[in-house]
């Protein structure tokens, strides 16, 4: 078996994390990955039959049966995964309809997947039904974005078109809008139901005063889409207290959508 910390999807994780830390999104140990691979993935790397030990998950996800999952630790630090990843990370297989995790490789000094596994896995069931490519679900806490949350309505289609124009590409970037969840108590899997459900109709779904949930198709698309809306509310955090003489208008918004032939969610734009 090949090396698998050389696996290009491993070095991507790697990479991804280092970046959410020095971003300031991910203090301490908050904030977490998961990232679906493929057999062909890791046919060179494992042995799929060599099953460190086995993790109950606390929930049932039929529709992942035999996926396997490159995950963060439970209580890890993003400034530790360079430096010692077979502690940080797990690759974990799903099994019993997603009731049991066979731990394949990583989490070297007994630990196990964060404590948002539930959360993430039932936000890949419902991204799945949504675009059957994406593959990544990425939790962090973006300070502006956590800040809008005090300042700013709740409401879906008012936060949504307050990021939209802020920078000309957010609508470009995120045309399905964000998704927004009231205050819940994390680490439960009543906050990973709901938002699953808001996971339906958008790949960023804010968690009020505590942070973002994003997916997408890859590392770096997961993360473009945080990054981008995390700057969008960076300038309204700036702004927001001032008048404010010029914005980006609905119709230069559709002017938008028929340049970059993208379709704004609808009824969010006059």
């Amino acid at each position: 078996m090949k090396n698998i910390l050389e696996a290009s999807f491993m070095a991507e994780m790697i990479r991804t994390a280092t970046l959410m830390y020095n971003h300031g999104w991910d203090e301490r140990n908050g904030g977490n990955i998961s990232l679906m691979l493929d057999e062909k993935d890791t046919a060179e790397y494992l042995d799929p039959e060599k099953v460190i030990r086995t993790i109950p998950t606390g929930f049932k996800a039929p529709e992942l049966e035999g996926k396997v999952f490159l995950v963060t630790g439970t209580g890890k630090y993003f400034k530790n995964v360079q430096i010692a990843p077979e502690v940080n990370l797990g690759i974990v297989r799903l099994r019993d309809q997603g009731q049991q995790a066979d731990l394949l490789w990583g989490f070297a000094d007994g630990g196990k997947f964060t404590s948002e596994f539930p959360a993430h896995m039932m936000s890949h069931v419902a991204r799945l039904k949504t675009d059957p490519e994406n593959r990544v679900v990425m939790h962090c806490h973006p300070a502006n974005l956590l800040a809008m949350t005090y300042v700013h309505s709740l409401d879906e289609r008012e936060f949504t078109r307050t990021l939209w124009q802020m920078c000309t590409e957010c609508v470009v970037v995120f045309p399905d809008g964000v998704n927004v969840l009231p205050w819940m108590l994390c680490g439960t899997n009543e906050i990973g139901e709901a938002t699953a459900e808001k996971m339906l109709t958008a790949r960023l779904v804010v968690w009020s005063q505590h942070g973002i949930y994003g997916a997408g198709k890859d590392l770096d698309e997961t993360f473009g889409l945080i990054e981008t809306a995390e700057k969008a509310a960076e300038i309204y955090m700036k702004i927001a207290h001032l008048p404010r003489l010029n914005t980006i208008t609905d119709e230069q918004m559709h002017l938008l959508e028929k340049r970059f032939g993208i379709q704004a969610r609808e009824g969010y734009l006059d």
